[in-house]
């Protein structure tokens, strides 16, 4: 075909898709016509990506803070766009459900190995000064990361360790949601009162958690794992992607955040509080918490030594 014969294909091509939708080709000839050339800063809105650090103090590393958490929301942000294609999709095409999987483990690869440039990209004393001057807020105060968790596996999943035993999928999604796991992170532990950085967050996200906990009630990752034909169940590479999703999403990342805490919190004698008043030691280990979004698929040995091993190595180096 030649040139010509190609253009007038494409014309007759692009009148049928406008025709088809009551609209007129010429028109928007005329718009490509009228139109600027598409830049690569306008695409992305660069000028207002840049324009978003906004230090609330003079020391220098507050602007590394800023940026690097802002990136973290953008990798949540891809997490979740994968895995609301997994819950949506209809096919059970298990091809489609692996690629999606390694997707979201590469992005929690690429989040695990950018933290140490929380623990190791940042001046200690310039961390203790600046963080001051963010009270309350706290990276606790993520929502993407707890939707990541609510599209991941059910609620009755999520619910503390201390409560687990007296919940299940038969208690309706508001009764769950007040016992899950992390609400005890934020609480005070002498008084049992809530931290102000936990009130403000149930405010703000109570509405949309409970949203999408009953938008994905039966349709979450796990369920839709569960729900496919059982050659496909037992597919060892999908078994394999889900294990390491679980490994990268509920061990090895707060575990970096473990690392990051007592970096900067830790110190002989006495812990310096985290902003926001978070329980750190308490919310962060794995082996604590044993969230666990996919519990069929690992061994009992596996479940019973959750996150233990890492325990060990941030609190107890010379251990062996």
């Amino acid at each position: 075909m030649d040139k010509d014969a190609k253009i007038a294909s494409q014309i007759n091509k692009l009148e049928e898709k406008y025709k088809n939708s009551g609209q007129d080709l010429s028109s928007y000839l005329d718009g490509l016509l009228y139109e600027r050339y598409l830049t690569y800063w306008d695409y992305i809105h660069l000028d207002t990506l840049l324009s978003l650090q906004v230090p609330r103090t003079h020391f220098p590393d507050e602007e590394i803070f800023i940026m690097y958490h802002q990136i973290t929301e953008l990798y949540f942000k891809l997490i979740l766009h994968e895995e609301k294609q997994i819950v949506e999709d209809k096919s059970q095409d298990v091809t489609f459900f692996i690629e999606k999987v390694r997707r979201i483990n590469s992005y929690f690869k690429a989040l695990i190995s950018s933290f140490s440039i929380m623990i190791k990209g940042m001046e200690r004393e310039q961390f203790l000064r600046y963080r001051m001057a963010l009270l309350p807020a706290s990276g606790f105060q993520s929502v993407q990361y707890r939707m990541i968790e609510f599209y991941a596996t059910p609620l009755e999943n999520m619910v503390h360790p201390s409560d687990r035993g007296s919940f299940s999928s038969e208690n309706n999604i508001e009764e769950l949601f007040e016992h899950v796991y992390w609400k005890k992170g934020a609480t005070d532990l002498a008084t049992g009162e809530k931290t102000l950085t936990l009130k403000q967050f149930e405010v703000r996200y109570t509405p949309r958690l409970l949203r999408i906990a009953n938008q994905v009630k039966d349709s979450t990752v796990y369920q839709k794992y569960l729900q496919l034909p059982e050659t496909s169940k037992n597919n060892e590479e999908l078994i394999s992607a889900l294990k390491e999703l679980d490994l990268n999403a509920n061990v090895n990342w707060p575990l970096m955040h473990m690392g990051s805490a007592h970096r900067y919190l830790a110190r002989e004698g006495k812990d310096v509080e985290a902003t926001g008043g978070t329980n750190w030691k308490e919310y962060l280990p794995p082996s604590f918490q044993k969230i666990i979004f996919f519990p069929t698929l690992h061994t009992k040995e596996e479940l019973d030594t959750w996150g233990k091993q890492w325990v060990d190595h941030v609190f107890n180096p010379d251990k062996k």
